[in-house]
This record gives C-alpha cells, structure tokens and sequence, in this order.
C-alpha cells in the first residue's frame, strides 16, 4: 500500500539518505576543492526540505502505527548518520507487515507542537549571536538579544496561560503555531540590529503562546493514574529538540543562511497548524474523561503543589543556564576542543530521552512526585559539585550522564505536580506562570553567576550547594493534600 504510514516512511527516509550522501561526497569536495559554493547552498537547501517531508513522515507513523516510540527515535537519529536511513529501511519494510494502522492520535500530535516549540528555540543556539554580529551587533547587544527572546517569552506564557482558561487550548495552540511560524519569516527582513531586536521581542513573545496550551491540552486529556508516564513522553519530545535542533541549525547555516534555517522550521509550524485545524478541531473528550475532570475552583491556584512546581522549574533551567555557560568554559580551561561540550551536552540529552521512553517511565506514576522531584534536583546538584572536580574528559561524560537522570526525574515530577495540584478550570493560567518561572530560570542561571567575582570551580560549587539545599527544602517541607482528580 502506498498510502500506508510506514512507506510513506521509507520513501521520504531514502530520500533524505541520497540527499544527505550527495551533499557530504559531492556538494562539499565541490565546494572546498574546486571552488564551487552554489553546489552546496543548492544541495544543502535540498536536503533541508526534504529533511522537513521526513520529519512529518516520522510524525505521521508515529501516530498512525502501533509500535514502540523507540521507532521515530530511531528513524530521527537516522538523518543525521549517513547510511542509516538505508539501514532502518531494511528494517521498516519488515516492520510494515508486523504492526497494524490504528486511529488518530491526538497526544503525539500535541507532543509534536511542543517538539516544535522547543526545536524552534534550540535551533536559535548555535547561530543566533553569530547572525546578529553578521548585522552589524556590538558584542553587548548579540548578548542582549539572545536574553531578550526569553525575557519576552515569559509574557508570552503568561498571557497564554490566562487566555488558555478562558477561550480553551485549542485556540490558544493555533495562535502561537500561525503567529510563531511568521515571526520566523521575519528574520528575511533584519539587516540591522535594530530591526534584530524588534524581531527578537515578537518572535519571543508569540513563541510563549504554544507551550502552556499544549501542556493544558495533554493535561486534560489525561486521566490521572497516567499522567507521569505521559509527561515523560512529552519530555522526550524536549530532549530530541535540544538534540537535533542545534545539529540542524549549524549545520544547514553553514550551507544556506540563518533566515533559511528559521525558514524550514515555519514550514514545520504551519504544516503543524494545519493538521491542528484537522483533527485537534475535532477532538471531543471521553464521557470518562469528562467524568474524572474537577470541577472545583474554590481553592486558590498557589498552593503548596503548585509552588514547589514552580519552583522546580526555576532550578531545573537556572541549572541548564549554568552548564550552557559554565560547561564550554570548563571544556576549554582543561584543554579540550570546544567541541566536546557539543558532545557532553548530547549525552544528557540521550540519558535524558532513555528514561522517559523505557519502562522507567512508569516510575512517575508509581512514587510520588516530591519525592523524584527530591532525586532529581539531589542528582543535579551533585553532578554540579562532580563537575568542579573533573579533569578528564571519561569523567565529564560520566557526570554529564548523571546530571541526565537528575534531569530525567525533576522534568516529569514537577509537571505531574502542577496537573495534580491544579482544578482544569484553572490550568492554563498555573502552566503559563510555570513556564514563565522556566524562561526566568534560563536568564538567571546564564546571567547571575557572570556577574560573581568566583572562579569556574567556585561557581559550579556554589550551584550545587544551591541545589542541594532546595531539594532539602522540598524534602522536609510539609506535605500537604492537595490533588486535584482528571
């Protein structure tokens, strides 16, 4: 069958296999042996929109077959690795006959959307300073802009929340997809630095519409007893778009341009929009689900569920902000090549992605979430103190793995808080705060400690005895019955 999910697969997999062989054994001896630059800004725009068809195929199996989540893994992984995707098709076409079509699924669909949020924010990473230097930015305002992105986001994710409760996340989703993916259009535009920050402010803001409504959305779609494992798998979303988005970004910058780059990944937000309109437009809940739903909005929205929440989004990003800046540094001072914190920071990522798909992920239906929000924070701190002490670089990938775990358990522990401490009513509102404290987090953790007059080593203790003691404070900290039932 032509139509079937798993061909459409292969089809647009050996094609991104071809396109990926052609651009590294012909575009780029073209280009750095005899001259020719065109044969790789034509071959590497080629590649990115098909790599974009491959995607949507990776997203459309996934949610029309039932099979592993380990399989769209697998088949992302693959682009990135030449003769892979010859490799998995092999594998595919067994694969066709040993799995059945199911229906619809509408929570891969919203995993997606927030797969491209986050990708739309990794994917600024690698090349944003750059571009804002190549526009005649002073060093100050390359800094300035990449920090303004996220002090706009959190009025985005404020407003998102509070608009989420009252016209639902449907509509809320469909805003942030069509307003963020033009926002990524206007980078064709900016020839100034001015112009840079102008764009930086809409982008940022209308970027902070998606998340809180996409959470709502799977959220209240979810009844309670599943609500951890479902998280986790949203978190794997996160962890492949911190994976693959600054590979792709730096990548396809160096063959096209940086306006390019942002180009494919509108192209992804609105073919999102549109299967939005489609099928979540549709999307009527369960008399189960609606039967599990509270109704109770007496209580008020701060409760102590929902602080600790907020709270341990603030440490996890104030901890991310300080490896993003202190990681490179330490790399560096200890003589290594500036690419293994690319490699460090991968690694993370993958431990991070391993627990949230394995069966460990029922962990987070099974043991409370203060107490795996206490491992995880626990976790991160000591691999900050670890990581003061390393020297060599087998320990850094060691801690760097451990800090994946801690990650791995604060992400979906503090999310289940904010679900079960929230009435739905008053949901949206408590995500777009939630978020709002993760974009404060980034700033924070990259910020403050430059400002501090400590060495590497210090800083990295100073930030673990830190996490150490909120995890202690939320360990000791008194429990209170606050859930609230789907």
């Amino acid at each position: 069958m032509k139509s079937h999910p798993i061909h459409i697969l292969r089809v647009t997999g050996l094609l991104d296999g071809i396109s990926l062989l052609v651009l590294l054994i012909v575009a780029m001896p073209l280009k750095y042996i005899w001259g020719l630059d065109k044969a790789v800004s034509i071959t590497g725009s080629i590649h990115g929109g098909i790599f974009i068809l491959y995607m949507l195929a990776i997203l459309y199996a996934a949610m029309r077959m039932k099979w592993s989540l380990l399989w769209p893994v697998a088949a992302l992984c693959a682009a990135f690795i030449p003769f892979a995707n010859f490799f998995l098709d092999r594998k595919l076409k067994k694969a066709q006959t040993n799995y059945q079509i199911k229906p619809f699924n509408y929570a891969l669909l919203v995993y997606s959307i927030v797969f491209f949020s986050f990708l739309d924010l990794f994917a600024q990473l690698p090349v944003m300073s750059t571009f804002a230097t190549s526009v005649g930015a002073s060093s100050f305002i390359a800094g300035f802009v990449i920090g303004l992105y996220s002090l706009s986001n959190t009025l985005g994710n404020i407003l998102s929340g509070i608009m989420t409760d009252k016209v639902g996340p449907f509509k809320m989703l469909m805003i942030g997809l069509l307003f963020s993916s033009s926002a990524l259009l206007l980078y064709h535009f900016v020839e100034t630095p001015l112009v840079l920050i102008v764009v930086r402010i809409i982008h940022g803001f209308v970027a902070g519409l998606i998340v809180p409504a996409a959470f709502t959305f799977s959220a209240n779609t979810t009844i309670n007893e599943q609500q951890g494992q479902k998280v986790a798998f949203i978190g794997t979303f996160v962890g492949l778009a911190a994976i693959i988005g600054p590979a792709f970004s730096g990548i396809m910058a160096s063959k096209t341009s940086v306006p390019s780059v942002f180009t494919y990944v509108a192209i992804l937000g609105f073919l999102l929009a549109i299967l939005s309109a489609i099928f979540l437009s549709k999307y009527k809940p369960t008399k189960k689900e609606k039967d599990n739903r509270s109704t109770l909005s007496s209580r008020s929205l701060f409760n102590s569920g929902v602080i600790k929440a907020f709270m341990g989004a603030f440490i996890l990003m104030f901890s991310q902000g300080v490896i993003a800046y202190l990681l490179p540094l330490h790399v560096m001072t200890l003589g290594y090549d500036s690419r293994i914190s690319g490699t460090l920071m991968s690694t993370f990522g993958i431990i991070s992605i391993l627990i949230f798909v394995l069966p460990t992920n029922r962990l987070f239906d099974r043991i409370a979430p203060s107490k795996t929000m206490v491992i995880g924070i626990a976790l991160m701190g000591i691999s900050q103190l670890l990581l003061s002490q390393s020297s060599t670089a087998s320990a850094l990938y060691v801690i760097l793995g451990l800090y994946g775990v801690g990650f791995a358990f604060l992400f979906p522990s503090i999310n289940t808080l904010l679900i079960k401490a929230t009435p739905v009513e008053m949901r949206g509102k408590a995500y777009g705060y939630f978020y709002a404290f993760f974009s404060l987090g980034v700033v924070a953790g990259s910020s403050v400690l430059g400002w501090l007059p400590f060495s590497i080593t210090h800083e990295f203790i100073i930030t673990g005895i830190f996490l150490l003691l909120c995890a202690a404070f939320v360990a000791f900290s008194k429990q209170k019955n606050y859930a609230f039932n789907n």
